[in-house]
């Protein structure tokens, strides 16, 4: 699934839409299309995993699930989900899912939960995890409500990092673990970015995917874990399991 770096690299690449205008808008997502027709972009922004295309009376967000792509100038065989026509350029998106906002993005989005923002709070996110004490650190990095554009490879990453096991329980952190999780959830995303930006990101992942914990040169365990049942990737030996007394029974 894409996450969040890749939501801001599709902003940049996509940059010089910026003030065109849509001449055409087709694709086999059930929008009314014929609205976005003579619509100028007034801005191109990103909310965690979602890639909003601001115009003036309403925005169109694009997210991309877990198979989602798009091209620019460029066209896959498949029918697009949405395609945008413009002058001289187009910008094509598949496999997606397709929604319009017409209310302010201000009303619609907590921005300061984006781990790539500016705006990003890491206060709010802290009190947030303190008020669910009996939540899966492997849940908690997932939930876009705390940590909008986490996604799978950073959780297990993240985690891998602070050497904390997916099982603990946000109760049960003691509370300079508690501070690395949030500080490294957005850290570790912008390592990403920059990775992904030269194409080297598969080159620095220690956990996810992999087989053998390079601290400890043990087998990783990898099992389906929390309320997704997203793979999470960890060593039993150096990721340590802290739990909250309260916690009975984990999925």
């Amino acid at each position: 699934m894409p996450e969040g770096p890749t939501m801001i690299i599709l902003k940049e690449e996509a940059g010089t839409f910026k003030g065109k205008t849509i001449l055409h808008a087709s694709g086999n997502s059930k929008i009314e299309k014929s609205q976005l027709v003579g619509q100028r972009i007034v801005a191109l922004r990103t909310w965690g995993k979602h890639f909003l295309i601001q115009l003036p009376k309403l925005t169109i967000r694009i997210h991309l699930l877990m198979f989602g792509s798009y091209r620019i100038n460029q066209r896959k065989d498949a029918e697009p989900r949405l395609s945008l026509k413009f002058k001289n350029d187009e910008l094509n998106f598949y496999t997606c899912s397709v929604q319009l906002i017409e209310e302010e993005l201000d009303q619609h989005y907590d921005w300061g939960s984006d781990v790539m923002s500016d705006q990003w709070n890491a206060a709010a996110a802290r009190k947030k995890l303190r008020a669910r004490p009996d939540m899966l650190v492997s849940d908690a990095l997932l939930d876009q409500t705390i940590f909008s554009g986490v996604g799978n490879i950073i959780k297990n990453e993240v985690l891998f990092r602070i050497r904390i096991h997916p099982l603990s329980t946000i109760g049960g952190l003691p509370a300079p673990k508690l501070r690395a999780l949030v500080e490294q959830a957005r850290e570790y995303a912008f390592d990403v970015l920059k990775w992904k930006r030269a194409f080297v990101l598969k080159q620095h992942w220690l956990a996810h995917t992999k087989l053998i914990c390079p601290r400890c040169n043990i087998p990783f365990s990898k099992v389906h874990l929390g309320k997704t049942k997203r793979r999470s990737f960890y060593c039993e030996r150096c990721q340590r399991k802290y739990l909250h007394q309260a916690s009975l029974h984990f999925d």
